[in-house]
């Protein structure tokens, strides 16, 4: 399970404490993790503990569908 903001949909990392998001406030809830991807790349977290996008090879971001 991972955490989620309700508001922003922020993804938390799984150091991340509390039960609000650090960047908007809103409830953290919990949910089915999603698959890191094929490649099995480690999620880049920020100072605040959210999860950034990840990003494609020849630049930007991979969003899911």
């Amino acid at each position: 399970m991972e955490r989620i903001c309700s508001q922003c949909h922020a993804v938390m990392g799984d150091e991340t404490q509390g039960d609000w998001c650090p960047a908007c406030g809103g409830a953290l809830v919990e949910r089915k993790r999603l698959d890191e991807g094929p490649s099995g790349a480690v999620a880049e977290v920020d100072h605040r503990g959210i999860v950034l996008p990840r990003r494609h090879a020849m630049g930007g971001i991979i969003t899911p569908q």
